[in-house]
């Protein structure tokens, strides 16, 4: 028996979503199935600094220090860097690292984990790399 198909509700509530600008709505609008994790905000980093526990291998954490939003990265055991979170092409924050991949949600401009160079634009130049020491179990943005 043939049927009327008209949008699904899934896409009658993605356009609602869109002309409302809810961003949490919008994330499950994406098409890979399971709605997408909102982007996590800075959290404050600690007079004492971001306990290294906090900063997974691999992966890395958005924090603000003072009036800055830096990414703390540990691109292997041990070794930590931290980086400017802001995308060189228009200021937007960056996300963590995964895969070895760090990735602006604005434009997809994508930077190695290691270093901060970039890899794929728009972005032309890669993150700015912030001095950072390792003390007392906590990394310390110098």
């Amino acid at each position: 028996m043939p049927t009327t198909t008209g949008p699904s509700r899934r896409t009658v509530l993605c356009g609602l979503a869109v002309a409302l600008g809810a961003p949490a709505a919008l994330a499950a609008c994406s098409s890979g199935g399971a709605p997408a994790a909102a982007p996590a905000s800075p959290e404050p980093t600690a007079a004492g600094g971001t306990p290294v526990a906090r900063i997974p291998v691999g992966g890395g954490t958005v924090t603000t220090v003072g009036d800055r939003t830096i990414l703390l990265v540990q691109p292997t055991a041990g070794q930590f860097k931290g980086f400017d979170a802001s995308c060189p092409h228009q200021g937007t924050t960056v996300d963590p690292p995964e895969n070895g991949v760090i990735t602006c949600p604005n434009h997809f401009s994508q930077f190695d984990a290691a270093t901060g160079a970039v890899r794929k634009g728009p972005a032309e130049t890669g993150l700015t790399e912030v001095p950072v020491s390792v003390a007392n179990g906590t990394v310390q943005v110098s």
